[in-house]
């Protein structure tokens, strides 16, 4: 029983991993485009950018730390 228990706790975080990693992924892509599509970008608009991209980054090593691939808990 408690093997079960830890699997579906498992499939549970790398669910919200692959959720954050896509949500993440969405932000970078819409900050880096409004800082590319500003005449004058400032540095906290490249500062944000680069926050988000590292962000990203560092979930995408997790998943792939963790062996998780997007294609198995596709919905």
């Amino acid at each position: 029983m408690g093997r079960k228990k830890k699997r579906r706790r498992k499939r549970e975080v790398d669910e919200l991993l692959l959720d954050s990693i896509f949500s993440i992924e969405h932000e970078w892509k819409q900050i880096k485009s409004i800082v590319s599509k500003s005449i004058d970008s400032s540095i906290n608009g490249r500062s944000t950018e680069k926050i988000a991209q590292a962000k990203y980054l560092f979930l995408l090593r997790e998943a792939k730390h963790r062996k998780i691939s997007a294609v198995r808990y596709s919905k």
